[in-house]
């Protein structure tokens, strides 16, 4: 396989040639700043607390991927809860049983604030597909108004099955 300096010089009409041992003078230099660069920079998001300071919208892209995933593994206790309404009998008081649970409850409050936050979230991403709100202060507005409208979507939903 051949050098970069090799790369550079052969087989290239106009290319100014080297004397054999000799390294191209640009490959050295781009050498040097690669491995420069490579130290100053920070490496990744997750050397947060040294070098790098999360931004809302980069917290809301990934918690609108957690929720689509909470809200798949919720429709299993969705399923299973419409399969114990079909079987009847004991298999539904059961299932009942663990919903009305506080882990139960406890549950469906978190895929509720998932669900709201995902709807939310994607309607976000559909003012984005039309062309709105790619400007930097409008991004994080609608990063906030979906998190106060997530809060208020789900305290409205609880405090009807509460007052209902």
């Amino acid at each position: 396989m051949k050098t970069a300096a090799e790369q550079l010089t052969h087989n290239q009409p106009g290319a100014p040639s080297f004397a054999p041992g000799k390294s191209n003078p640009a490959v050295v230099i781009s050498q040097k700043k690669e491995r420069s660069a490579a130290i100053q920079r920070p490496l990744s998001p997750f050397m947060f607390p040294m070098w790098y300071r999360f931004q809302i919208t980069s917290v809301l892209s990934i918690l609108h991927r957690l929720t689509g995933i909470a809200l798949a593994i919720g429709s299993v206790l969705l399923a299973w809860w419409l399969v114990a309404v079909a079987a009847g009998g004991e298999v539904f008081r059961e299932t009942r049983a663990f919903i009305a649970s506080p882990v139960g409850l406890i549950f469906l409050f978190c895929w509720s604030v998932a669900f709201f936050y995902h709807l939310c979230s994607g309607v976000r991403h559909l003012a984005w597909d039309a062309g709105y709100g790619f400007e930097i202060r409008n991004a994080y507005r609608s990063g906030y108004a979906v998190l106060v409208a997530t809060a208020l979507l789900t305290a409205l939903a609880w405090l009807y099955v509460f007052l209902a």
